[in-house]
């Protein structure tokens, strides 16, 4: 195992130490009077996330951890993938074209996060061909204008509907009235990586509220990894290889632009986002290092958001939206047959539109009851492939299908005494093609004193099968329309306490057991097929211990244990680290306006799947990763300056390679650097 312990051990001393400029600002455990009791519960955060309205977290039926916009700042946060990777439990994960985010040992490499539910300011995400989102620059929004990210952990199909398997993630983005004027933001750092950000925003006295944001990234990318399995041009059919050294294909461009309006009860909200991505891992049995090799995503949609409270306490929520999705791939190969290099393409569409329904009120004072349904038409899934050398076309194949989905929901929150409440929920959702499933959630929660709760939680979740894992004719993709929904069980028991009013505590002991999960099988050297491949149980401890302070110090240390493996085969999944610690802190320098953001992280090695039939697994080793930021503001009015150096050691580790690549380890980035800048007007 590496070194890593002295960090934690400091940590440590931090979070159980009040420092002596501290105790006037909170008091400590010994102190803890009523006064004190009644400044912890003010201070304990809300989640509108996890049960579709406001309560506080202690009160949530899940474990939930929250990130601010000022945390994203302190931590110098660059994509939505650094901001999971933080969190305990969840990890990222690279490929060089996209970036995925594994949860308690859950990340089969390719899933194209699948099993988690994004949601935007309450809009449903994720779209109607791969059910998928990604962690890098083609994330939705910039994460310069989110306000908080909420992260419910655990099965959450009781109110959400499929992908909501491992969790739900709900990014808030900022208000008109959050920003008052307008905004500009420019970085740059390695690899000539340069964002530029312009926001705007207002609420006026008319009642509007309005906000606009759009944003342009470009990096050419890395240009100094190495990849063992190209050294010899026979890995290549013959072509140079640049000795296994990635040259000028790692580039990628983002584009993308926000902006909503909220008059009274009402918000439209609409959203674009662009990305392009070359790719140097020669992936699909491509050409290796050919420049032309590159992937496109575009999604937009429109939503109109309807949300009132009524004089007897009816809340009213409805959604009505249009959603768009395309994915474009380029991957040149060599024609054995006439020795030319032919392009080979993919081309995606989806269009679905949606709109929901639901309702929460107090019933006899102590029953809060939500219930409500939505539906969605996939009225556009187009998936096609074909090979084009020149003018010509050739070996086309098309799919073009459409489905609906509809669903309902319930839930009841029952307080049965002041310290003991009954969270029960069941969904009931029908898909066109595969049928209907019903899955509920159960959470008991009890608070025997003020600072401690106690969580026990039993939830199912299901994954249905996507356009793409039945109908998919990509790049070394076979069809299989035999596919069966992935079913989830989940038993979970978390401990909350607070020591003092600063310093928090959490517990949670898991075991999860997944039915007919799907993944990708080498059916030979360059063509996979989506199929069950079996069931696999997971269990898992999670410990984190997290300290604020008034005057800007924060620590958060975490550690994770997930033991998750086929049942069948005894052996852990791909991309499934057994063991996870964190480290956060953020020291203030200088009063107000100098802050010191430091994350250490630790991951431990991971399985790599069979790179073809009859092949064993492979494995990548371990990795500490450390970053450093400085972040300063107020020098000037309005201008905000950060810095920031990333893989501050220098490590080189690998990510796991997928069944798409005939690499054990994808090779990720060394140490790096970012300066930023921002501006308010």
């Amino acid at each position: 195992m590496k070194f890593f312990t002295f960090p934690y051990l400091f940590s440590l001393i931090f979070l159980f130490q009040t420092p002596a400029f501290a105790q006037d600002a909170v008091p400590t455990s010994a102190a803890l009077s009523k006064s004190g009791d009644e400044l912890l519960f003010q201070d304990i955060p809300t989640i509108s996330t996890a049960s579709k309205y406001e309560q506080k977290v202690s009160k949530a039926p899940a474990s939930i951890s929250i990130v601010t916009a000022d945390e994203i700042k302190k931590w110098g946060y660059r994509n939505f993938g650094d901001i999971m990777a933080s969190l305990k439990g969840f990890y990222s994960t690279n490929d060089r074209n996209y970036g995925y985010v594994g949860s308690r040992g859950f990340g089969l490499p390719s899933d194209y996060n699948s099993r988690l539910l994004l949601l935007v300011d309450g809009h449903r995400y994720n779209d109607n061909i791969f059910e998928s989102f990604y962690t890098d620059e083609g994330f939705p929004v910039d994460v310069d204008i989110i306000e908080r990210v909420e992260v419910v952990r655990g099965p959450s199909s009781s109110l959400y509907g499929t992908n909501a398997f491992f969790g739900v993630i709900n990014v808030i983005t900022k208000r008109g009235r959050d920003l008052g004027g307008a905004n500009i933001k420019s970085s740059y750092g390695s690899f000539n990586a340069t964002k530029t950000s312009v926001s705007a925003g207002k609420r006026f006295s008319n009642g509007i509220e309005a906000f606009l944001n759009g944003s342009f990234y470009n990096s050419d990318g890395n240009d100094h990894l190495f990849s063992k399995e190209f050294v010899n041009p026979s890995a290549n059919n013959g072509l140079p290889t640049n000795g296994g050294f990635y040259n000028h294909n790692d580039g990628e461009q983002a584009k993308k632009l926000m902006g909503k309006v909220t008059y009274g009860d009402f918000t439209l909200e609409a959203l674009l986002v662009s990305r392009k991505k070359n790719i140097p891992t020669a992936p699909f049995g491509t050409v290796f290092n050919d420049p032309n090799t590159n992937t496109v995503d575009q999604a937009y949609y429109y939503e109109l958001k309807y949300d009132h409270t009524f004089d007897n306490q009816l809340n009213v929520q409805s959604r009505v939206s249009y959603n768009y999705y395309d994915y474009a791939g380029l991957y040149p190969f060599l024609d054995q047959n006439t020795g030319n290099i032919v392009n080979n393409n993919d081309f995606v569409r989806g269009q679905w539109w949606r709109g929901s329904l639901e309702a929460t009120k107090i019933f006899w004072s102590d029953h809060k009851v939500t219930f409500g349904g939505e539906f969605q038409h996939d009225y556009d899934q187009f998936q096609t492939n074909f090979n084009q050398l020149g003018n010509s076309v050739t070996d086309t194949q098309v799919s073009k299908t459409g489905s609906y989905r509809y669903a309902f929901y319930a839930q009841d929150e029952y307080s049965i005494t002041d310290n003991l409440a009954l969270n029960a929920g069941v969904r009931y959702d029908f898909f066109s093609i595969f049928g209907d499933t019903v899955n509920p959630r159960l959470g008991l929660i009890y608070n025997p004193w003020k600072a401690t709760t106690f969580k026990l939680l039993y939830g199912t979740a299901f994954r249905a099968p996507n356009q793409f894992e039945i109908h998919g004719i990509l790049a070394g993709l076979e069809v299989n329309q035999n596919l069966k929904p992935e079913n989830l069980e989940t038993t979970e028991f978390i401990v909350e306490h607070y020591f003092n009013a600063h310093l928090r505590g959490e517990f949670n002991l898991f075991h999860t057991k997944v039915n007919n999960i799907i993944s990708p099988v080498k059916i030979d050297a360059i063509t996979s097929r989506n199929q069950n491949v079996g069931n696999v149980n997971s269990n898992g401890v999670e410990l984190q211990l997290e300290d604020s302070w008034d005057n800007g110090f924060q620590a958060r240390l975490s550690y994770s244990w997930q033991d998750t493996e086929y049942v069948i085969q005894d052996t852990r999944l791909p991309n499934s680290p057994e063991h996870m610690v964190k480290l956060n802190l953020i020291a203030p320098l200088w009063k107000d306006k100098v802050f010191l953001g430091f994350e250490n992280r630790y991951m431990s090695g991971r399985k790599v799947q069979p790179k073809d039939i009859g092949h064993p697994f492979g494995k990548v080793g371990d990795n500490v990763i450390s970053n450093l930021t400085v972040f300063t503001r107020n020098w000037v009015k309005g201008l905000e300056l950060s810095a920031g150096a990333y893989n501050l050691f220098d490590e080189r580790y690998f990510d796991p390679g997928s069944t798409d690549h005939i690499q054990i380890g994808i090779q990720q980035d060394g140490l790096t650097f970012r300066m930023k800048a921002s501006m308010d007007f």
